[in-house]
């Protein structure tokens, strides 16, 4: 069983930066391919981006140049750095964790869910 919770999310104005931060529990947290979705209010979850061992990367065309995913393994923790942010990007963003090795931009695919974190952009 993993855990996932995510902080860093609140109100910032267009053009602005935030960090998402997804602490995980578990002790095999290197093994799992780690993704960030993001769910606007009447929207359906959407992907943002992943990120594999060792450190391969996949983004949504909408956030690539501005968001940047990383994680730290000594940490059990997955980032999300968020640049020249949108009000377009508001939404519910969610940490998730897939067990299975590999690649994927499908929610479905991810076994464990944050509790999702709130980013607001003002324009």
């Amino acid at each position: 069983q993993v855990q996932l919770v995510e902080s860093g999310g609140g109100l910032v104005q267009a053009g602005g930066s935030l960090r998402l931060s997804c602490a995980a529990s578990g002790r095999t947290f290197s093994s799992y391919t780690m993704g960030w979705f993001r769910q606007a209010p009447g929207k359906e979850r959407e992907f943002v981006a992943a990120i594999t061992w060792p450190s391969s990367k996949k983004y949504a065309d909408s956030v690539k140049g501005r968001f940047t995913i990383s994680r730290d393994n000594g940490k059990n923790t997955v980032y999300l750095e968020m640049n020249s942010l949108k009000p377009e990007d508001t939404a519910v963003y969610y940490c998730a964790a897939r067990a299975l090795w590999g690649m994927s931009s499908f929610s479905t695919d991810y076994d464990y869910w944050g509790q999702g974190t709130q980013v607001t952009v003002s324009s």
